[in-house]
């Protein structure tokens, strides 16, 4: 049991430190231009020990994506928990979503993610589906009981919100790394909230 144990946590800390390279080395060369042994070899591994845990470079950011996604959501539901009334817990969840513009090299990774799926229409369905069931395994449902009724309770309605957040989010990421000089970070930051009220009050 014990071997067995060591062997498990020695395959986990392989995988993990194969996700933090993939991270970095894709926000370095662009998704399509990295490559799985550049990926291996940043953590002194071979493209054996890649396909040891993942089956492609698809595979892989996949798995980045939910365990992001995963983090993100446990970061969530800590910060919501500590709010003692609706009003309070909004307002640290539109602080948190203000905050991930400082997630710069996050964020266009995701861009570029989804631009990666629509120049592959073979594979678009399946990275969008694949996207679709990490979002679902998140259960977000359990936020709900933290915040305000929503308007929208069909289950199709309740993923607008989240698309326009995410989309308004991306959108001002790309223009502030594009051209710093048509807007600041502070009016970026206060855009955002503007933003946030009006999409948590009419959707």
């Amino acid at each position: 049991m014990a071997a067995t144990n060591k062997h498990q946590a020695r395959t986990e800390a392989t995988r993990r430190k194969l996700l933090e390279a993939a991270q970095a080395i894709f926000a370095r060369d662009g998704f399509e231009a990295a490559r799985i042994e550049d990926i291996a070899a940043a953590v002194g591994y071979t493209r054996g020990a890649f396909y040891a845990h993942f089956r492609t470079k698809e595979d892989l950011f996949l798995a980045l994506l939910e365990d992001r996604a995963n983090q993100h959501m446990a970061e969530v539901h800590a910060l919501l928990e500590t709010g003692k009334s609706t009003k309070e817990r909004l307002a640290q969840l539109r602080g948190y979503y203000v905050s991930r513009l400082r997630n710069k090299q996050w964020t266009l990774l995701i861009l570029e993610w989804k631009l990666f799926a629509l120049r592959h229409p073979e594979l678009r369905a399946k990275l969008a589906g694949a996207h679709r069931r990490i979002r679902k395994s998140l259960h977000m449902e359990a936020l709900h009981d933290l915040l305000p009724p929503q308007p929208c309770t069909e289950p199709a309605q309740s993923e607008v919100p989240k698309v326009i957040l995410e989309a308004l989010l991306s959108g001002l990421v790309l223009e502030r790394a594009y051209d710093p000089t048509r807007i600041s970070n502070p009016q970026t930051a206060a855009a955002l909230e503007i933003l946030f009220d009006f999409v948590i009050e009419n959707f």
